[in-house]
């Protein structure tokens, strides 16, 4: 059996668990409330919106009759039921009783946004609908009104979206909502009206509307609860980039500290806590499970790479008279190039597009190279001036 190397110690995947805990911990967790009857596609909206399947995964708290609540790390879940038709309790005192059950929680359970999901083929909100949505506004609740199952009709010739009349006329009436036996005003105070599909009419593609519902409940989410939004939602990639950005470059400026007295090629490990520590926050805002991430096989595969040792020595190599030492500038284009590769691979992995379980064999296809790390050096050079 070879004898271990001696000068080369282990990595520590302490870093990265922690970072990503830490991370997880200060992001929070986004609660979602989806108010709507059986049947109308509250799980599909979850499903597209959020990719999670409710009915298969989740930890379900059963709270009282009619209210559910899903929740992992990032995401909750208030399924609430609509109106129970012949129930002896008025509507907005039935959802009342809900909000006061789902108040009785704790402060990371409670609702940031509301989504009001309606069939788009139903004509009129009941006065059941109005009522609760009466009911959420009373509590400061935002309220989205989303209609479901919309049948989006794409014109052969333009190619232009359109719905079919009796949509159209549904969608008029609720931006100015009237009583059909007195002709007056009502007031329900939903923020805006989003029409939703999570497949075309023939039960394929991505959908329709979602887009819009997630830049809305974005906009509508509290402060404090953006960043956590952005986290649990899967259709809008930049958001997670610009999030993901910063913690690049305060890695980079960190290992460059680090570097500030030069240090040689067979120290440069000592860049890998830095390193793994801006990894695991990157995973946390892909919303990556750690324990998945750090498979053994994994770890060992970009392990090196993120010590930073066989990188910094083949870097060097092809720069005449820089010696055997990594300084300043490099160690921080060495971070920054690792931190931009695993944007690339977190990317990937959240949207399926690289199977976790081969993880370790996919990482070596997007290691920082030479290029990279030189394209770092020429923009912080750049940046400087």
């Amino acid at each position: 059996m070879a004898k271990k190397d001696a000068k080369k110690p282990a990595i520590d995947e302490k870093a990265f668990v922690d970072a990503s805990s830490e991370a997880r911990s200060r992001y929070g967790r986004f609660n979602l409330a989806i108010v709507g009857t059986s049947g109308v596609g509250k799980s599909s909206l979850v499903n597209a919106v959020f990719g999670r399947d409710w009915a298969k995964v989740g930890r379900g708290l059963p709270v009282t009759r009619g209210v559910q609540f899903y929740s992992d790390d990032s995401l909750g879940i208030w399924d609430v039921e609509g109106f129970e038709i012949g129930s002896p309790i008025p509507p907005d005192q039935q959802l009342r009783n809900h909000l006061d059950a789902i108040a009785a929680h704790s402060g990371d359970h409670q609702i940031s946004v509301v989504w009001y999901c309606v069939k788009a083929n139903d004509d009129r909100l009941t006065p059941a609908d109005i009522a609760m949505i009466r009911e959420l506004d009373a509590r400061g609740l935002p309220v989205i009104l989303v209609l479901t199952k919309v049948d989006w009709i794409k014109n052969s010739i333009t190619g232009h979206q359109s719905v079919a009349k009796d949509v159209e006329a549904f969608v008029d009436w609720l931006n100015d909502p009237t009583d059909a036996a007195t002709g007056e005003r009502l007031r329900v105070p939903y923020r805006r009206v989003i029409l939703t599909s999570t497949r075309d009419r023939h039960g394929k593609g991505k959908g329709h509307g979602l887009g819009d519902l997630v830049t809305e409940t974005l906009a509508l989410a509290p402060e404090r609860d953006k960043d956590a939004f952005r986290i649990a939602q899967r259709l809008n990639l930049p958001w997670k980039r610009e999030m993901a950005r910063p913690i690049i470059a305060a890695a980079a400026a960190a290992a460059a500290g680090a570097a500030t007295v030069p240090l040689p090629v067979s120290d440069a490990f000592t860049l890998a806590p830095i390193q793994l520590t801006m990894m695991g926050r990157i995973a946390a805002v892909y919303d990556l499970e750690v324990k998945t991430m750090l498979s053994a096989g994994a770890l060992a595969q970009f392990g090196v790479q993120v010590a930073g040792r066989a990188l910094a020595t083949s870097f060097l190599k092809l720069i005449p008279g820089a010696g055997v030492v990594v300084n300043a500038a490099v160690a921080g284009a060495l971070t920054a190039a690792t931190g931009e590769s695993w944007l690339r691979i977190c990317e990937l992995l959240h949207t399926g597009k690289i199977d976790v379980r081969k993880l370790d064999q996919e990482w070596a296809k997007y290691a920082p190279n030479f290029m990279d790390v030189a394209r770092k050096l020429i923009e912080r050079r750049v940046l400087k001036k």
